[in-house]
């Protein structure tokens, strides 16, 4: 007996297509849209993901409804506000309840939100925000229905199921110009969370930190962008124990030994470099062979690329960087803080935080790290937020 051949006019067939943020992933068949995907980390992942929703579907260039619906979604991402809501979606298989869901959430027009509750009283069933935010959870319909335009209750982001979490879903409802309290949603590029909601959390779990967040004003930490943690940790060695403009000197000095160079050295080009000529660009001894370890152990594959630190949890990734000769914890501390925008780091070892904490708390001795943890299980899943504030504290008039 002859196998059915894996294509035909009826046929779901895929495509990935360029957007303003990214290689985004479109799924369809003859009813309509069976699926789209935001970016991954690259072209292979995205196309994987878009796969596993649509096993059986064949890679073919998009036309007639797949290319209305690229050029539509394309548009949007751009910021040009594109109506999503004539394309036809094809919901076989479907669950009854997650169409509903979805017909609702398809009425929230760009620049506009609703909550997982508003949602529930539109279904006349005012007790399942739950159940509406599994749903939405489930959607494999993104950005044609918006459920990045659904929040959880007073205003805060809920979540996000594709590849970069809140921090997607903040630059989506950036994009489209969505306002909270009256405030426009503001693009907080690789920071993973929502820094109202992080404040607030904060104000309400601790009320020391909050007198200080008062005073202190809004949450302004910048994130530093970085092409690699190569690169992020290469420029952490040359900084290590230095004033800013030293370090940023002696960097400088590394980066012109080599052509096209501006992102820092590659692992290759360390590794072919003489000790000589590296100490003389104003390296020391121990930075020199630190260094040529990170270049070693990048690479022989131990340092991971940015998309896979961005699988990691916080604790497997210092694991494995402080693997490295003259990378300690408070460095890949910083690391997570400010070049990956994790949440929920509390460098107990820093001083600075320490002595902001005994500021805060009106203690005449510097508290210890079991000290620092016990009262920073207030502020999780925020640490990040909290340390921020506290090194802020050593700004503020006695």
């Amino acid at each position: 007996m002859t196998a059915a051949p894996r294509s035909g006019p009826g046929f779901p067939r895929c495509a990935l297509f360029d957007t303003a943020i990214g290689r985004c992933g479109i799924a369809w068949s003859e009813r309509g849209l069976l699926a789209i995907q935001l970016p991954e980390s690259n072209d292979a992942a995205t196309r994987m993901r878009l796969k596993l929703r649509c096993p059986d579907a064949l890679e073919a260039p998009p036309s007639g409804q797949a290319a209305n619906a690229i050029e539509r979604i394309g548009a949007l991402l751009r910021g040009e506000g594109s109506d999503l809501a004539a394309l036809a979606l094809d919901m076989h298989g479907v669950p009854p309840f997650h169409r509903r869901v979805y017909e609702v959430a398809r009425e929230i027009l760009p620049g506009e939100t609703l909550s997982y509750g508003e949602i529930a009283h539109k279904l006349g069933a005012p007790g399942s925000a739950r159940a509406v935010g599994q749903a939405l959870g489930r959607n494999p319909f993104l950005i044609v229905v918006p459920c990045h335009r659904v929040l959880a209750a007073g205003g805060r982001l809920g979540g996000f199921s594709a590849n970069g979490g809140i921090a997607t879903k903040l630059k989506l409802l950036a994009i489209e110009g969505a306002r909270r309290n009256g405030e426009l949603f503001a693009d907080d590029g690789a920071l993973g969370f929502d820094p109202v909601q992080a404040v607030a959390h904060l104000k309400g779990a601790d009320p020391a930190l909050a007198r200080l967040i008062d005073a202190v004003g809004p949450f302004r930490m910048q994130l530093k962008r970085t092409p690699s943690i190569y690169a992020a940790l290469t420029e952490a060695i040359v900084y290590q124990q230095l004033s800013g403009k030293a370090a940023a000197t002696i960097y400088a000095r590394v980066c012109a030994l080599y052509a096209h160079a501006q992102n820092g050295p590659a692992p290759e080009q360390i590794l072919r470099t003489s000790e000589a000529r590296l100490r003389g660009a104003g390296l020391s001894a121990a930075k020199y062979l630190a260094l040529r370890d990170l270049a070693r152990k990048s690479a022989d594959g131990l340092i991971p690329t940015l998309a896979e630190a961005n699988r990691l949890e916080d604790d497997a990734l210092i694991e494995r960087l402080t693997q490295v000769r003259g990378i300690g914890r408070w460095t890949v501390e910083m690391l997570l803080m400010f070049r990956l925008g994790r949440p929920d780091v509390l460098p107990v070892d820093d001083y600075g935080i320490r002595k902001g904490y005994a500021l805060t708390l009106r203690k005449r001795e510097l508290p210890s790290a079991e000290d620092m943890q016990k009262r920073g299980a207030r502020w999780k899943p925020y640490r990040t937020v909290a340390s921020w504030y506290l090194w802020r504290a050593l700004d503020l008039p006695k």
